[in-house]
């Protein structure tokens, strides 16, 4: 239940950056726009959920306990708060500076900074899509997709948990091949349709489905390129799947994952006869790029 629909309220809590994907999925029924700062010296990053309307307590309250449950930690405290008659939406994006991650400078549209020499502007707002560029996970993959350009030829490319389409957009730029844009969240998808558009970035097709299972997914594959920034247990869940889908000769690149989680995530892929060719760690988290 929402009280006071006329009005934008936010909630607003501090976790460690280690859980920050775990609670943006946990967060998402409250169907609001999920902004969130650097980390602090102490690993902590500040969330702010700005949403339509009044959400009840018992749903906050029940999502951050079942979460806490969930990682084994202390629920965090919370504040929510009307907030005031102002454009809320351009303070909420004051939160999101731009990046530089590989060929990409990723900003919003507040951002009047010029992007570097040779980098390719990516425009994406803070939206219910995850994404933004702004974590670390989202930044190794476009580093990793980046360096792979180089000298890896694709014509064919999945982006599996597509979000905000941020991937989907980067590989269709380095490589101008088709991407096919996978995920179980019906906004997600929206989302990423909307910001190629946004970007003029055309030949991205966007499809909502349970990942591999998608019939979409096999009707275009096999693939010379997988991305896939979701998760550590379901990319080891999905990796009998992912090589089913990989081309000979084809990569993929993965992230979502804790440094503290990447072997076994690596023994996940060696058992279906994926080796790791490169990894990057920046901060807690490991992006991997596997081959046959």
């Amino acid at each position: 239940m929402r009280e006071d629909n006329s009005a934008v309220w936010v909630v607003a809590l501090d976790i460690k950056e280690v859980n920050l994907p775990i609670y943006e999925l946990a967060l998402e029924p409250l169907d609001g726009a999920i902004v969130t700062t650097n980390p602090n010296d102490a690993g902590v990053v500040s969330v702010k959920v700005y949403v339509d309307g009044k959400p009840s307590d018992e749903q906050v309250n029940s999502i951050l306990a079942s979460t806490a449950e969930i990682i084994g930690g202390d629920v965090p405290a919370t504040v929510i708060e009307q907030l005031p008659d102002v454009d809320w939406v351009a303070e909420s994006q004051k939160a999101l500076p731009p990046i530089v991650a590989g060929k990409f400078f990723v900003h919003g549209s507040h951002v009047t900074e010029q992007p570097p020499e040779d980098s390719v502007p990516l425009l994406i707002e803070a939206n219910v899509a995850f994404g933004t560029g702004q974590h670390d996970t989202t930044k190794g993959c476009l580093i990793a997709l980046t360096d792979l350009a180089e000298d890896k030829k694709v014509v064919n490319a999945l982006d599996m948990g597509c979000g905000s389409g941020i991937l989907s957009m980067g590989i269709k730029i380095l490589w101008n091949c088709p991407v096919l844009g996978v995920d179980i969240d019906a906004d997600s998808v929206r989302v990423a349709l909307e910001n190629a558009d946004l970007n003029n970035v055309s030949d991205i097709t966007g499809v909502c489905g349970d990942g591999y299972n998608a019939p979409e997914v096999a009707a275009r594959g096999p693939y010379d390129l997988i991305a896939a920034n979701i998760l550590a247990e379901p990319l080891c869940q999905m990796a009998p799947l992912l090589e089913k889908n990989l081309a000979d000769g084809g990569v993929a690149v993965l992230s979502g994952l804790l440094i503290t989680q990447q072997d076994k995530v690596v023994k996940a892929h060696e058992a279906v006869g994926l080796k790791v060719i490169r990894e990057l760690h920046l901060g807690e988290w490991a992006t991997l790029v596997l081959s046959r």
